[in-house]
């Protein structure tokens, strides 16, 4: 897939993730089991040195985490992209508009631990690896959608 083609779909991954969009309406809440969905973050979380070691290989492109991000009684999940990782914390680019926090902006520098991940996702010969709770989401999309997606996604 082409660098651009790549930077659209990942826009449109961020947007039905749940990870910031503008309007607030357009992000995925309900739907999904939300068992699977807390199975997805822990093994996100399980397996998150294995994404650390990835990167810092450079085996893969477009690295990217999601973290929650609280303004007050507000949360919103955001992936983190141009990545960096250094003694334990990764620094990042919020990918999204706000649509419900109002605490950050796009484009803003953002630094998390490994404990605020929520999931990450990075890409490697034309697939998604990781993005785990993306696969809970597809349940609550249009079936030609989900079946999009669902090509793109590496095997678990």
């Amino acid at each position: 897939m082409k660098r651009m083609q790549w930077r659209q779909t990942f826009g449109i991954l961020a947007l039905l993730c749940g990870c910031g969009g503008d309007p607030p309406d357009k992000l995925i809440s309900t739907g999904f089991d939300a068992n699977e969905m807390e199975e997805a973050i822990t093994r996100a979380r399980g397996r998150i040195d294995v994404f650390v070691a990835q990167m810092e290989k450079g085996d893969g492109t477009d690295f990217s985490v999601k973290v929650k991000i609280t303004d007050g009684k507000e949360n919103e999940h955001f992936w983190l992209s141009d990545l960096s990782f250094r003694d334990g914390v990764f620094e990042g680019s919020i990918s999204n508009e706000p649509g419900i926090v109002r605490n950050v902006k796009r484009w803003q520098r953002w630094n998390v631990t490994k404990s605020d991940i929520s999931v990450w996702m990075y890409r490697k010969n034309g697939k998604i690896r990781g993005n785990y709770t993306l696969r809970p989401l597809l349940k609550a999309m249009p079936p030609a959608e989900a079946a999009k997606y669902r090509e793109l996604l590496a095997e678990p």
